[in-house]
């Protein structure tokens, strides 16, 4: 059975709106495959179309395996099935094969082998495809996912959205297809379901291609990741895991920033030779003796080369000004205001707070320089507290002390001024430019058009060029590009001023370096 999973010049767009660019590019077969890029720059698309439940609006070519599984995000199961009928669904094609085994198997009995090469092929699917261990599979799907004591006569409508997500995750490992495509599979998944299905990708045979945001999971799992730029709307390939395209994407950074150097270098001596040889055809070479023929000729000669050396010099000059590298971006930075005083120089003083429905009485202090990442499951209340504690949500009952500059980055960036474009929202703040988390092709996008990804970058934007005193971040590294998430991370080890994060983000975790306040179900506020 072929594996095989490629795409030849597809395009798409939305709205007018180009998505994929004649994009090219083929998975390794057998192995796992990372599709990496920031939020709706293309990735669930690009698995759509390889699902082929989109199509693309070119004549590009899909090449795919006759086996498909599909996770999206946005095809969820019919809520009126039970838990034995989603089975049933997940091994209806597989039980098909069994059938028509059964039929070849009773035609060469009777001595009929026209069938014999059908049955040949149909036995091998179904033995690379695991049929005869499908029921057995299902349950240790159902246990690694967190989901053992789920009952079959369960309707899916009486789950929780989490646990319909992992018995659809479920219900797709099970059926093992030939190729495999999954849009953010971890996204419900705890600590232990997470290595859970890290182990099964691993074992299994077939090729498959994850989208995810999760850097732990990407960086075990996946030999190849394939970026997708949603500013040039093209797909670039990676080796050697996710070590392997850190390494590619800081030498290419190296690569930008010698180009740059050069050309700067290159400008200025341009700009030097035009200057100075002006001036020296502006004010000639003085007369040496009496001849004043021969000075004539010899100092239109001398001016002449030198018009010509300002001509070819001007040339070059306009040359490279009209096709200058990219400015490479600056290293994330941000920087405190420290401008509090007090000898405790306690900067917030949460006590008791509460918020009915969504969190119980819950104290948190944080002193200049602190360092606190909160943490526990979905729906606990995290970010409830994020808002209380930066003034966007009064809390039913206890209090909160404020004091210094509080710089707040909220997981739903709403912009205030939609409408107006990304250059004039740039342009105040001061040193926005240097950063380079835009291109110059999209200072002219409303703000209000922009992916959630670019309004992400927005957000940060804002946070790099004001002073705060403390910086309090929900899911900081959400919609972001890899490499950004990496820098940034890095721009936050090097703050000074008080750090509040709320993160489930497994890698940013495991570095952290300062407190760790878990709520737990009890944190809840009663109705």
């Amino acid at each position: 059975m072929s594996s095989q999973l490629s795409l030849h010049e597809i395009s798409k767009s939305y709205d007018h709106r180009p998505v994929l660019d004649r994009v090219s590019c083929a998975f390794p077969p057998g192995q796992v495959s990372g599709l990496i890029g920031e939020n709706g720059s293309g990735k669930s698309t690009l698995l759509r179309i390889l699902a082929g439940i989109d199509a693309p609006d070119n004549d590009g070519k899909v090449e795919v395996a006759e086996s498909i599984g599909f996770l999206g995000q946005d095809n969820p199961l019919p809520l009126h099935l039970t838990v034995s009928a989603v089975l049933d669904l997940a091994l209806a094609e597989l039980r098909a094969i069994e059938a028509r085994m059964l039929e070849l198997e009773g035609l060469l009995a009777n001595g009929n082998d026209s069938g014999l090469t059908e049955y040949g092929e149909l036995q091998t699917a179904f033995q690379v495809r695991e049929g005869y261990d499908a029921e057995a599979r299902f349950q240790r799907a159902l246990a690694g996912l967190g989901l053992r004591s789920l009952p079959g006569d369960r309707v899916l409508a009486t789950l929780s959205g989490g646990e319909q997500a992992r018995l659809h995750l479920a219900a797709v490992l099970v059926a093992a297809p030939e190729v495999l495509l999954l849009d953010e599979p971890t996204n419900h998944l705890d600590l232990a379901a997470a290595v859970w299905l890290e182990d099964y990708l691993l074992s299994r045979a077939g090729t498959t291609v994850v989208v995810s945001h999760d850097r732990a999971f990407l960086e075990r799992v996946a030999a190849t990741l394939f970026e997708v730029d949603g500013d040039t709307h093209q797909v670039t390939r990676y080796g050697n895991g996710y070590s392997g395209y850190l390494k590619e994407k800081a030498a290419e950074r190296a690569r930008i920033t010698q180009a740059r150097q050069v050309w700067e270098d290159e400008v200025a001596i341009m700009r030097t030779t035009v200057q100075t040889t002006a001036d020296r055809v502006a004010y000639g070479r003085p007369m040496t003796d009496n001849n004043k023929m021969a000075y004539d000729r010899a100092t239109g000669r001398v001016n002449e080369a030198e018009r010509s050396k300002i001509r070819n010099a001007k040339e070059r000059l306009r040359r490279l000004e009209e096709n200058p590298p990219p400015v490479p971006s600056k290293p994330l930075r941000f920087t405190a205001a420290l401008r509090t005083a007090g000898s405790t120089g306690v900067l917030l003083d949460a006590a008791a707070v509460s918020v009915r429905g969504r969190l119980r009485a819950t104290s948190v202090k944080v002193s200049r320089g602190d360092r606190l990442l909160i943490a526990g499951p979905n729906g606990i209340g995290k970010s409830t507290l994020l808002e209380v504690l930066t003034g966007g949500l009064t809390p039913d009952s206890g209090s909160v002390d404020r004091r210094g500059q509080i710089g707040y980055l909220a997981q739903e960036v709403v912009e205030e001024r939609p409408d107006r474009t990304l250059r004039q929202e740039l342009m105040l703040y001061a040193g926005a430019g240097r950063l380079g988390l835009f291109k110059r092709d999209q200072l002219q996008t409303r703000v209000g058009d922009l992916s959630t990804g670019q309004r992400r970058r927005l957000a940060l934007v804002r946070l790099l060029t004001t002073r705060y005193d403390v910086l309090v971040l929900d899911e900081p590294t959400n919609h972001l590009s890899l490499v950004l998430v990496e820098e940034l991370e890095t721009a936050l080890d090097q703050y000074d001023g008080a750090l509040v994060v709320v993160s489930h983000d497994r890698r940013f975790a495991s570095r952290w370096r300062g407190g760790v306040l878990e709520l737990e179900e009890k944190s809840f506020a009663e109705h």
